[in-house]
């Protein structure tokens, strides 16, 4: 239950933050918005001010905002509709939605590296076999504070240095063991991995995995600012890879892509680490809903920009009839792929359980 009560909040703090980027922006331009609904099924809450019905209900994994006069079919030229706004105006309301998204993303990574989150140290947690490190005599609860005279005190510095070290043979490790330091020299074993973009990387392995030990790690606000810039635009480059790799054919939609079942499973794995997980997960879902929203598809906010920078080009709009063919498209293209990542999810989080019913 408290899973499925972060699932949720996670999901209505994104929703909300999207369609309240579309709302004031379009209540500062004049437009009049005629409802602001979060969630679809049966409705727990509604109330009307200000010209606006507000809408709460029971499933919050949608919303939407109704602009007066957004469609051809309801248009009536007054000067509070959607479509009587120029075209910058009409962009802007569009835009402001995953603009929103994305700036939630950067807020939250700032408030994780400014208060502070946990980062596991250099003492061993285990050994591998047939790897340097057991070779060498190295033992679980050993912590490494050197590595070739270079001080070293959390795991990300300690696996970056050894992974980095694909040349040499062997590495000098300064280890600490019950209030003793030692130095010893441990063998590297290279191994060939493939990202998850087909991409090939060699890397140096010594055989350890690190303890649950941990320290808090947190910056300076300006530096904490300036490292969630950074982590947000490694995240955007990373997914437009993606992406990429997924049109071309040389990335699997099954391994790449996920839908609210599997959020739901890596929620609840989040949780167990605690509010730090759920932030860092609330700020790379509103990011990448951003990204997604921005893709030139029809009814999505990328698509809407799309149509709104030919209508700059040529002049003039779509006709009605366009236009609803254009939403049934977009519609019928976002219920596929709904279903196909459903689909996707049930296989691969309870492929092995089905097919052991079946056998």
């Amino acid at each position: 239950m408290i899973t499925l009560l972060i699932f949720l909040i996670i999901f209505g703090v994104l929703i909300i933050v999207h369609e309240f980027g579309h709302f004031i922006v379009a209540k500062s331009s004049g437009v009049t918005v005629e409802t602001f609904s979060i969630g679809f099924g049966p409705k727990l809450w509604r109330k009307k001010k200000g010209g606006t019905e507000y809408i709460v209900s029971l499933i919050p994994l949608g919303g939407y905002v109704k602009l007066a006069g957004d469609n051809l079919e309801e248009y009536k030229g007054r000067p509070d509709e959607y479509l009587s706004q120029p075209v910058k105006t009409r962009a802007a309301i569009i835009f402001c939605g995953p603009l929103l998204n994305y700036l939630l993303g950067i807020l939250i990574f700032w408030f994780v590296f400014f208060t502070g989150f946990p980062a596991p140290t250099s003492r061993v947690g285990g050994l591998l076999d047939d790897y340097g490190a057991q070779e060498a005599g190295l033992k679980p609860q050993d912590k490494i504070i050197a590595i070739e005279g270079k001080k070293v005190a959390l795991w990300d510095d300690l696996q970056k240095s050894i992974q980095e070290r694909v040349s040499q043979s062997s590495v000098n490790l300064s280890v600490q063991r019950e209030n003793k330091e030692f130095v010893v020299p441990v063998k590297i074993k290279t191994k060939e991995f493939t990202d998850i973009f087909g991409k090939k990387h060699t890397l140096g392995l010594i055989g350890i995995t690190p303890s649950e030990e941990s320290v808090k790690l947190k910056y300076g606000f300006l530096k904490s600012g300036a490292l969630s810039i950074g982590q947000t635009w490694k995240i955007t480059q990373v997914t437009y890879a993606g992406l990429w790799q997924l049109i071309t054919g040389k990335l699997s939609m099954r391994e790449s892509m996920t839908g609210p079942l599997g959020i739901f499973y890596i929620t609840a794995r989040a949780a167990k680490f605690g509010i730090v997980a759920v932030l860092h997960l609330l700020a790379l879902l509103s990011i990448s809903l951003a990204i997604f929203n921005l893709l030139p598809l029809p009814v999505l906010d990328g698509g809407h920009l799309f149509f709104l920078g030919l209508e700059k080009i040529r002049g003039r709009g779509l006709g009605l009839k366009a236009e609803r063919w254009v939403t049934q498209a977009g519609m019928t293209l976002m219920i596929c792929l709904a279903v196909l990542v459903t689909f996707n999810d049930i296989v691969r989080l309870f492929g092995a359980k089905i097919s052991g019913f079946f056998k």
